[in-house]
């Protein structure tokens, strides 16, 4: 086994090998990766085996700490469909014991939900118990299996009559810039918080990667912006990266009808939609009228994990 860090030298293999991996996304390309710029340290891993690259693990140091990756929904190893799980538990032993020698204190590891997976890849859980991995951070996000879709509540089904008869409508959208204004609005006056991605970011982003990030609007009768959807598209999942109304949209069911939308009309193809978590301090909060107004479109719980390996 050979640990090699990344360097732009690699882009173009490091691209490629997630693009056919069992695992990975557009979220674990080099360009969403780094579109960070200075705020991490970036240690990223690469891992062959008798020459041939076996997996790939991005990453930034910290404070003697590893992170798989603090900038980034999750990380973890990403496999190829070749990979299996003595590879894995090589790569962790080969990781783990380089780490030691490096001084590096601790891995932080956020596991790829397997919501994600376009096949099974859960050979880096057995070799976190393998290698005594804590469950530091577990958080509920919402999830729907859209060929087997479970029926809405009533309260959902009234809110996307209601929107209807206001005569809201659903499109594809260019307007960034509107939706922000909301999403921004809403954000400061219920939580004093900021988007996790400046507009800035996000339009540099979706011209990264223009099939993988879109943007759903909802409108009145006189075409003004009442609610919005980010949605992030992998090859299995459409997932909800930021959603908001405003006090027109809320009263009138905008929220409903565009998830609605995105659920039967976007996206009825897609494997999974994924509606976003619902917990706060590290898992240890669960938001009950939150995750209450998801679960009424028939959404049940995916987890997304975070372990930690003492060294």
């Amino acid at each position: 086994m050979e640990i090699k860090i990344y360097t732009s030298d690699f882009k173009l293999e490091w691209d490629n090998f997630v693009r056919n991996s069992k695992n990975g996304t557009f979220l674990l390309y080099r360009d969403f990766i780094e579109y960070h710029g200075n705020r991490f340290r970036d240690y990223s891993l690469l891992f062959f085996e008798k020459g041939k690259l076996i997996a790939l693990l991005p990453g930034h140091l910290e404070n003697k700490v590893f992170y798989s990756h603090k900038g980034l929904t999750y990380g973890g190893m990403i496999m190829s469909k070749d990979t299996k799980a003595k590879n894995i538990l090589s790569a962790f032993e080969y990781l783990t014991v380089t780490f030691r020698r490096q001084g590096i204190k601790k891995i932080v590891y956020k596991a790829i939900p397997h919501i994600y997976h376009q096949q099974p890849a859960e050979e880096d859980l057995y070799a976190l118990f393998r290698n005594k991995a804590e469950l530091t951070e577990r958080n509920i996000s919402s999830s729907i299996l859209i060929s087997e879709k479970i029926k809405y509540s009533e309260l959902r089904k009234r809110g996307i009559k209601k929107a209807e008869k206001s005569d809201l409508k659903v499109k594809k959208s260019d307007n960034w810039e509107g939706f922000w204004k909301i999403l921004e609005h809403n954000l400061q006056t219920r939580y004093n918080k900021q988007p996790v991605h400046s507009l800035e970011e996000i339009l540099l982003l979706k011209k990264k990667f223009p099939k993988n990030i879109h943007l759903f609007t909802v409108k009145n009768a006189d075409k003004d912006i009442v609610a919005g959807c980010l949605i992030f598209e992998t090859k299995t999942v459409a997932h909800i990266q930021y959603i908001a109304a405003s006090d027109e949209g809320k009263k009138k069911g905008a929220t409903d009808l565009l998830v609605d939308h995105i659920i039967s009309e976007a996206y009825p193809d897609k494997k999974y939609f994924d509606y976003g978590v619902s917990t706060e301090d590290s898992g240890l909060y669960l938001n009950e009228g939150l995750i209450e107004q998801k679960e009424g479109f028939g959404a049940r719980a995916t987890v997304y994990d975070i372990y930690t390996i003492n060294l």
